[in-house]
């Protein structure tokens, strides 16, 4: 059984939460220039809306809550479990944090913030001797880190998905896309003839089964 009575108005926990997972990806990410401070700012963002409607004021329950209720009656939309909106959606009556979309969002956000901070420690390394990033998780993809943020929104979404989350994933997956772009035009008028090679080997989001670089 999960957990009944109102659990939100609680601000603190919307504060320390946030401050927690922001300074944990920056952490991992580590903004340097202004365009990797425009990510993180973004990402930020992201947790801040995310934390404000798990523990402060459950919007996305108040303005659906007419249609859960007339849908999924024997649930207590106010209570804390239910805003794993999945969970409760499918049927989950056990404990939801322990549910399926639960435990598959640990799998993403793990895997995000781990694809993130694998990639800055090559990045950092490379740019330091001024050269094109190719080892490491770049050898696979051209750009880790924007698809580590990605990850680990998307996992958000499934543990706990509210109506402006949901608004904001695409637009910060846009505005990744285009960093990214940015970052190659940048990259290919630097390193010239060895940036093509490397971006005609490697895809930019999607890993192949197998790469090869050089």
């Amino acid at each position: 059984m999960h957990e009944t009575g109102v659990a939100y108005g609680l601000w603190g926990l919307v504060l320390i939460n946030s401050l927690v997972f922001i300074f944990f990806a920056f952490t991992f990410s580590k903004p340097r220039t202004k365009r990797d401070w425009r990510s993180f700012g973004a990402f930020s963002a992201f947790l801040v809306a995310l934390f404000t409607e798990m523990y402060g004021f459950p919007l996305t329950i108040y303005l659906l809550s007419g249609w859960l209720q007339s849908h999924y009656p024997n649930v207590d939309w106010f209570s804390h479990d239910a805003g794993h909106l999945l969970e409760m959606m499918f049927g989950w009556r056990a404990n939801p944090h322990f549910g399926p979309f639960h435990l598959l969002s640990f799998a993403f956000i793990i895997g995000g913030f781990m694809l993130i901070s694998a990639a800055w420690r090559v990045l950092y390394a490379a740019q330091h001797a001024g050269e094109l990033a190719t080892t490491g998780p770049y050898a696979r993809l051209r750009h880790p880190q924007y698809l580590g943020f990605i990850l680990v929104m998307f996992g958000f979404l499934l543990q706990w998905p509210t109506l402006l989350t949901l608004a904001m994933f695409p637009v910060l997956t846009y505005m990744y896309v285009r960093l990214a772009r940015q970052e190659e035009r940048e990259a290919e008028a630097e390193f010239g003839a060895a940036w093509r090679t490397y971006a005609a080997a490697v895809p930019g989001f999607v890993p192949r089964l197998s790469t090869s670089v050089g």
